[in-house]
């Protein structure tokens, strides 16, 4: 009989870490030349990602933590404005409560 895998715990602290390792695959080490990648930083003002570099990083997040982590369908409720002033903040809750789910 095969073991059932113990849950997964994740914290806050590390899904931004991990968050940071993502932006850095799909947007490169120019990103974070001001400093680490913090909570409150903004994807457009801050890191100004584009729409491609979005698409770069649902995939990622689905390669990383699975299909329970759905960021196209989660940005696809959002109004443009809420796109716009995304944060890594906001990211990194959608993706603990979702792991939590």
């Amino acid at each position: 009989m095969a073991e059932t895998p113990a849950p997964v715990t994740v914290t806050r602290e590390s899904v931004l870490a991990d968050l940071e390792r993502i932006l850095l695959e799909v947007v490169g080490d120019d990103l974070l030349m001001d400093g680490p990648l913090e909570m409150e930083t903004s994807f457009s003002d801050d890191l100004q990602l584009e729409s491609i570099e979005f698409v770069a990083l649902a995939e990622e997040l689905l390669n990383t933590y699975g299909e329970k982590v759905d960021f196209v369908t989660w940005m696809s409720g959002m109004e443009l404005d809420q796109v716009v002033s995304l944060t890594a903040g906001q990211v990194v809750d959608f993706v603990v409560a979702s792991l939590e789910a």
